[in-house]
């Protein structure tokens, strides 16, 4: 795999990773937000009346016609005492001091978005290259380490049905077309085929498919 394109799968995981902190963190803002929003908007309403009612003094004079706000068919509640506390009050909501930090963050997630559409573009370009035979190769291998196999020439020629002279040939020829494939040698010189993991984070074997398809 050339260094162009090593360099491209770093960049796109790193920018993955930032871009899956970001929606949790906007999940959490807009979670603290919906919690605000559902608190009661009416506050209590303060009574306007004191609880301890004048009494009459006696006097000589008839106290029923004294004259006093008090109402006594209404057992000495004042009547109709205007009241200047508001009755419905709708308590601002308080935005975090990062909110608009966060949501600007949101132009950044919409360019990672756009880097990994044209990275996928780049995927589906390099691997329409690859006739269905090729591709085949590069599927099996793909399933097969999913799998937890360890994918070398002779698994691939009894999965596939192909000689290993013939898997050898396929994988030469998909390594000349700059398809994401790792070849190395273990110590009995035995050939291990795998996917690179920076291909797996962005490209499922079903996707790079549909990418095909397209």
């Amino acid at each position: 795999m050339s260094d162009a394109i090593k360099e491209a799968f770093i960049k796109v995981r790193q920018d993955i990773e930032y871009l899956y902190s970001e929606i949790s963190e906007i999940k959490q803002l807009l979670y603290e937000l919906q919690q605000q929003s559902n608190q009661p908007t009416n506050q209590q309403i303060n009574p306007t009346y004191k609880t301890n009612i004048p009494t009459l003094q006696q006097s000589n004079k008839d106290p029923i016609s004294t004259k006093t706000s008090i109402s006594t068919g209404n057992e000495g509640v004042p009547t109709n005492q205007p009241t200047n506390q508001p009755t419905n009050q709708h308590p601002l909501i308080s935005t975090p001091s990062s909110v608009n930090d966060r949501i600007s963050n949101l132009q950044r997630v919409s360019e990672i978005l756009g880097t990994l559409d044209d990275l996928k573009k780049e995927v589906r370009i390099k691997f329409k290259k690859l006739t269905e035979q090729e591709m085949l190769i590069y599927s099996t291998i793909y399933q097969l380490e999913d799998q937890g196999f360890m994918v070398d020439y002779s698994i691939l020629a009894q999965k596939t049905s192909l000689t290993e002279i013939s898997i050898r040939d396929y994988i030469r020829k998909i390594l000349q077309k700059d398809i994401p494939l790792l070849k190395s040698k273990e110590s009995n010189k035995k050939v291990i085929l795998s996917i690179p993991q920076d291909l797996k984070r962005i490209a499922s074997i079903s996707t790079i498919n549909q990418l095909r398809s397209l």
